[in-house]
């Protein structure tokens, strides 16, 4: 198993209604990419201030090295970026086994 997170900066391009559309197209991927098994969402509400201006994250589950590998090319996840990419300031990407 597999754990693939997403600490994100949206940057002002990126209206409610743009980032709702982002959610939509990760929470579709478990249907659509063969291997991928969970997606989750999250805003932050941490108390403490620390985010640094992360506002949202995705934590994904894949089966596998092959469920990794099978999303990373993936029409579905192609799709995704094309909309997601455009609304970012920041990123930071951090896999490891589970």
């Amino acid at each position: 198993m597999i754990r693939h997170i997403l600490l994100i900066k949206f940057n002002d391009q990126a209206s409610a209604e743009k980032i709702d559309e982002v959610r939509s197209l990760f929470e579709a991927a478990p249907e659509q990419v063969e291997g991928v098994e969970a997606v989750e969402w999250g805003v932050n509400d941490s108390p403490e201030g620390l985010n640094q201006g992360y506002t949202h994250s995705v934590l994904m589950t894949f089966a596998d090295e092959q469920g990794r590998q099978n999303y990373l090319p993936h029409p579905a996840h192609e799709a995704l970026k094309a909309v997601f990419v455009p609304l970012v300031d920041d990123i930071i990407v951090f896999d490891y086994p589970a």
